[in-house]
């Protein structure tokens, strides 16, 4: 007697159920994805709550591979190329393509080494004895400081700050507005921008390499700009765009602080274009020398406090015929920012 053979187990429309649960799962991981790309991608003067999640935009690379990954195992063919179009455009503004490099000088051209350092002390708490180990180690021979105060200049001074770099240039506060340079070259006040909460003074380098006898100017900003929060979002773009103006001055800059901005800011990134214009650039943008060096993964902020994915919000800028390297960032015990420090290379003249 014949019997029926046994009917198949019914595999595809689980294999089918189970592609679209995967698909779905990683249209869900690219839904927030993509809507933080769209205010990335478009230079807008967002709104408070938007600034303030564009400046975690190098984290969202994770959710960007996750959905990628997800519609891998679900094998639907448009989620494929979607959630890897968005991880691409994740991956091009981590390492983005059109940062600022510096201007290649001549061979013969005469130039002057420069290890600098920064550092927001928040308001004036930072470890001084750290400050001055990080200083000798490293080489510094200038070094800025925001929210600086009298008793963190008395801590340094104590620490032997002044036998390392014995100019200084001070206007200490407690209220977060002070600012100090240590250097190890002779300095010049030079004023200071207009208009801003917190100051940020202008002050002239006069540089001579011991070795070579080569001399320059290096005109430095000790950059402070208010945080982006509740009204005073429109006092940020304005410490921003003044920061710009200073840059497009004629003469060699540095301009090196807390930004309170990170590089997918427009309003920062729009800072760097500003060297576009500027006839003391060549046409040519500003560097960021964090970003140039890879640094967009070492955050600078928070050391401390609410435990929140650490962001790039101090920055060292420069005109473009300031090269660069060696950038590092280093936290300091007492502070909510790390120090970043580099070596710059500053044309005579």
């Amino acid at each position: 007697m014949d019997h029926p053979a046994p009917a198949l187990p019914a595999t595809r429309p689980v294999r089918r159920r189970a592609s679209v649960a995967w698909s779905v799962l990683a249209l869900l991981a690219a839904l927030p994805v993509a809507g933080i790309s769209l205010f990335r991608a478009v230079p807008a003067e967002w709104p408070l709550v938007v600034v303030q999640i564009l400046s975690f935009t190098p984290w969202v690379v994770l959710p960007a591979a996750l959905a990628l990954l997800l519609a891998l195992v679900g094998r639907r063919l448009w989620v494929v190329i979607s959630t890897a179009v968005l991880l691409a455009v994740q991956l091009f503004w981590l390492f983005p393509l059109d940062a600022g490099t510096a201007e290649a000088l001549p061979a013969e051209a005469a130039t002057v080494p420069l290890k600098v350092m920064s550092l927001n002390s928040e308001y004036g708490e930072a470890d001084a004895a750290s400050i001055v180990r990080l200083v000798r180690d490293n080489g510094v021979q200038l070094l800025t400081l925001q929210e600086h105060t009298q008793r963190l200049e008395d801590q340094l001074r104590s620490e032997g700050l002044e036998k390392l770099l014995p100019n200084l240039v001070s206007e200490p506060n407690d209220d977060a507005s002070g600012g100090a340079v240590y250097s190890a070259f002779p300095l010049e006040a030079a004023g200071l921008l207009p208009g801003t909460p917190f100051r940020m003074d202008v002050t002239r380098v006069l540089l001579t390499d011991s070795a070579s006898g080569a001399k320059s100017t290096l005109h430095l900003t000790n950059v402070h700009a208010l945080p982006p929060v509740d009204d005073r979002i429109a006092q940020w773009r304005s410490d921003l765009g003044k920061v710009a103006r200073q840059a497009a001055r004629p003469g060699n800059h540095l301009l090196m602080g807390d930004y309170n901005s990170t590089y997918d800011h427009s309003e920062f990134r729009e800072l760097l274009d500003s060297g576009l214009s500027g006839t003391s650039t060549g046409g040519r943008k500003l560097v960021d020398v964090g970003t140039v060096s890879g640094g967009r993964f070492s955050p600078t902020w928070p050391m401390e406090g609410l435990p929140l994915p650490g962001i790039v919000i101090d920055h060292m800028v420069t005109t473009p015929r300031i090269s660069s390297g060696d950038y590092s960032v280093h936290q300091v015990p007492g502070s909510d920012h790390a120090a970043i420090v580099a070596s710059l290379v500053i044309p005579a003249g």
